[in-house]
């Protein structure tokens, strides 16, 4: 495993982030990890994972400079600090975020932020894609932005998970809506981790047994 994605999995654990148990998730599947950027709870933390997403941007986008959009409520502080982590890097890019209601005083509407503009492209950081359900409502949010194309999405882990068939939820998104989506790490890569110590064999039995129910085939 490549040095990063365990410095990765062990900062995911270590703030509480990657957590083991019975979950629901948004898509009403039951699961037995859970990851949820709202564990993020300190400045050290949140500058932390915004560098892991500024690390990924550079990878897969280069110096292309592109809008972020965090989805409220997690994706928020998430697009924030990747900005800040580019920035450090060389490479100033705008972000912006949703409310969930729009504004019907003050500036108004239900972006705060940098406005996109038509032309512009835009990179959605998200936590994590499930069965797709909330990117799908992003892409709703989006069609508010006449012009303005959607580039790439970033979350922390790709579950490896079903959509709403039998391809990858990830996949998915891609072929629906024209975009790649990328993850710093995905479940196996936590699976291999976890079979490093004994004492998680239980945690690495059933995320494979729930794998053989939802687990994608392509």
């Amino acid at each position: 495993m490549e040095s990063y994605k365990r410095e990765f999995i062990q900062f995911l654990q270590n703030a509480g982030v990657l957590k083991f148990g019975d979950f629901t998730a948004k898509s009403g599947r039951k699961i037995p990890y859970f990851i949820n950027a709202g564990e993020i709870k300190t400045g050290e933390n949140i500058a932390k994972l915004g560098e892991f997403y500024a690390k990924s941007y550079l990878d897969k986008m280069g110096e292309k400079k592109a809008v972020l959009y965090g989805p409220a409520y997690k994706g928020i502080s998430i697009a924030v600090s990747a900005s800040i982590a580019l920035s450090k890097c060389g490479l100033n890019v705008p972000f912006f975020f949703n409310r969930k209601e729009a504004k019907d005083h003050g500036e108004g509407g239900v972006f705060v932020g940098y406005k996109p503009t038509a032309g512009e492209e835009v990179v959605i950081v998200e936590d994590v894609i499930t069965a797709g359900t909330a990117i799908r409502e992003t892409m709703e949010i989006m069609k508010g932005l006449e012009g303005v194309k959607v580039a790439a999405t970033f979350v922390m882990v790709d579950r490896k998970e079903k959509g709403q068939g039998e391809k990858g939820a990830m996949a998915e998104i891609g072929e629906e809506f024209g975009f790649p989506v990328y993850s710093v790490v995905d479940v196996y890569d936590i699976i291999e981790y976890l079979e490093e110590d004994p004492a998680n064999e239980e945690n690495v039995a059933r995320i494979k047994k729930y794998l053989e129910v939802y687990g994608a085939k392509a």
